[in-house]
């Protein structure tokens, strides 16, 4: 049984992850330092799993905790790598926090690997990194774009550092670039749990359709797409967890050496306009929504090209627009409403 390191194992992505490992027959390790997941997350992923897991409070920030789990784990086979923070306004504000904990973080992973002879990480990255694409249907090889945020920047800085380590022969990396996961655990015990102003499109729509928000702003509707609104690609959690698994066993069977990079998405593009309709389909519910100019920043469309998923990882998503839906809409109902 694979022992696999999971740092950042109780966040949003890390806790859907961590189910899959343990349903594959995975032993992981999980590492939080509890400063954006509340502990009650490991005893949700417990009910689901119908054991225990393996924990540990650590801060990657400090080198000498990091060791203590590989010294206290001999035999970890691969890490994949979440442990982040993630809120693009938070990061223009507070900049020195995103580089900080977020670098730092990953040069300390990477030191304590080498030293204790761990070869393989799946790095969490994201689609930040191609900023604003020539091409809106994006493969791996489309030229990383200066970051807009410091949050990205951290992403794209991230890339390269584990590029160069691997370039020494002591790591073997696979990046991947997400572009938009949604949606929950079927059973609706684990989710994305956010606090205060959410940080993207889907938990607005279960926000206004539970009577937390009036109506939803659509930014954006003279764009050249079909309706006029920004087009993302959507993708199921539980699909970007199972490329995570599929992905390490990738490493751990030396088919990659080096470095390389992944995207995981649909493969599709949706716009705002055609998500808000696809969640009345899946729900029976009508979203009430304004028109509103467009917002600085925002890209018009980018979506992902998965076919090197698909080849490399043998890797397709199975949950359709409706599921991803659907269970965002279940959790967001089997949270306590203020």
């Amino acid at each position: 049984m694979n022992q696999i390191l999971v740092t950042g194992g109780l966040g949003y992505i890390g806790s859907h992850t961590i189910i899959e490992l343990l349903a594959a027959g995975y032993e992981p390790i999980v590492i939080d330092n509890l400063s954006e997941s509340p502990i009650e997350v490991k005893d949700r992923i417990e009910k689901i799993a119908g054991r225990e897991i393996t924990f540990r409070q650590v801060e990657l920030c400090n080198r000498a905790a990091v060791d203590a789990v590989f010294e206290e784990f001999p035999t970890i086979s691969g890490v994949i790598h979440f442990a982040a923070f993630l809120l693009v306004n938070e990061s223009v504000d507070k900049p020195l926090k995103y580089y900080h904990n977020n670098l730092l973080s990953t040069v300390n992973l990477l030191q304590s690997m080498e030293a204790y002879g761990i070869r393989n990480i799946v790095f969490s990255s994201s689609c930040t990194v191609y900023g604003t694409p020539e091409n809106p249907h994006v493969d791996e090889n489309a030229p990383v774009q200066p970051a807009e945020s410091p949050y990205g920047n951290t992403k794209k800085m991230g890339e390269e550092i584990l590029r160069d380590q691997a370039a020494t022969g002591v790591v073997d990396v696979l990046s991947l670039r997400y572009f938009n996961p949604i949606g929950a655990h079927p059973s609706s015990i684990i989710g994305e749990f956010q606090d205060g102003e959410p940080h993207h499109l889907v938990p607005y729509i279960t926000e206004t359709a539970i009577g937390k928000r009036k109506e939803l702003k659509v930014f954006g509707s003279d764009y050249d797409t079909r309706d006029g609104s920004c087009i993302r690609d959507y993708i199921h959690v539980i699909d970007i967890a199972k490329a995570h698994i599929l992905a390490v066993q990738h490493l751990i069977d030396g088919k990659t050496k080096g470095y390389d990079t992944i995207n995981l998405g649909s493969g599709n593009g949706s716009t705002v306009l055609e998500m808000i309709h696809a969640f009345e389909r899946a729900t029976g519910l009508t979203i009430p929504y304004s028109l509103a100019p467009r917002r600085a920043g925002d890209v018009p469309a980018v979506y992902a090209n998965i076919g090197k998923a698909q080849r490399v990882l043998n890797w397709t998503p199975e949950k359709s627009l409706e599921d991803m839906l659907r269970d965002a809409w279940n959790f967001e109902q089997s949270l306590p409403q203020e």
